[in-house]
């Protein structure tokens, strides 16, 4: 049953008096009949093979001996939180997200207010800062390890060459940051995006007035532009993060994890553990715990700019 509200026919009166009415069961399924096989679908390619992922994460399997799986009830999870390398990969995957994210902002928001000014091309310029996003992550890899960081024909080595550089074997010397640089380039055009029509929604008007009463370009940034961009950023930082949190790819391409473990991330790990080590039950158990504190982490987020979209809609 819903209530709506219309306005009274009594002369004069200017009072909204409530009105009920009733929705049948057979309305209501004929709203709800065109998402059903939307929700079909989205239960059959999430939730039963997590159900799956949850009954391998109870059972020690290992694919190489046959015959090995039995129920070992919560053991996988306690080896799990034992393993010293998924503690290290878990540190990996947070500095991997945390410094990606925090750099493609501020990247992204720097280029914004480039391009909220109005200069000759800068059409062709935004297209061009949009492009990196569009490349398929594979092919982004592929670029920036042979065409960027190659020892011998790389372009950063080629250029830091008149300042006394040598060949510098950068992917092999620097894991992590190789494939952070390669996130960041790829993740700062959909920050810069976003930031952008945070910049173009601003009212004009109130800056205006802020400039005739003379405050400064640094003061108008930090007391009307940055508190009018944070629930963009913070949008911008959620979604990144979440979508940072299964990045595959890009590890793969160009560092294969190594060395060591040192540039692997929980995704890799567990594809490691799964398809190379056959341990079927452990990296069950890595990947139910990866979801779980995905899952806290991104709905505390979620929840915490809900609430500043919110109260930014009742102050205004």
């Amino acid at each position: 049953m819903t209530t709506t509200e219309v306005r009274s026919t009594d002369a004069g009166s200017d009072e909204f008096v409530p009105r009920s009415r009733t929705i049948s069961k057979a309305e209501g399924w004929r709203r709800r009949g065109p998402l059903l096989p939307a929700l079909i679908f989205l239960i059959l390619v999430t939730q039963i093979p997590f159900l799956f992922t949850l009954y391998y994460s109870t059972q020690s399997w290992n694919l190489v001996r046959p015959g090995s799986q039995e129920f070992n009830w919560l053991n996988n999870y306690v080896d799990v939180f034992r393993d010293s390398q998924f503690r290290e990969v878990a540190l990996n995957t947070v500095i991997m997200i945390v410094g990606t994210v925090i750099i493609s902002v501020i990247l992204g928001l720097m280029l914004a207010l480039l391009l909220d000014r109005k200069f000759i091309g800068r059409s062709l310029i935004r297209t061009l800062l949009i492009t990196p996003f569009l490349v398929t992550p594979v092919a982004g890899a592929l670029i920036w390890k042979t065409a960027m960081f190659d020892p011998v024909f790389g372009l950063i080595n080629f250029v830091l060459s008149p300042f006394g550089v040598e060949q510098i074997d950068w992917v092999s010397r620097f894991p992590l940051a190789a494939v952070m640089t390669n996130l960041i380039w790829q993740w700062t055009p959909f920050m810069m995006l976003l930031i952008l029509a945070g910049l173009q929604s601003m009212p004009k008007d109130i800056a205006e007035a802020a400039r005739v009463d003379g405050a400064s370009a640094f003061s108008l940034f930090r007391e009307l532009t940055l508190p009018h961009l944070r629930r963009f950023i913070e949008l911008g930082a959620v979604l990144g993060a979440i979508y940072l949190v299964n990045t595959f790819d890009a590890v793969y391409m160009m560092t294969s994890g190594g060395p060591g473990v040192a540039s692997a991330n929980l995704p890799f790990y567990i594809y490691q553990r799964a398809f190379l080590g056959f341990d079927i039950g452990q990296a069950a158990a890595m990947g139910v715990v990866t979801v779980i504190a995905t899952i806290l982490v991104s709905t505390l987020a979620l929840r915490l700019i809900f609430k500043s979209f919110s109260g930014n809609e009742e102050a205004a």
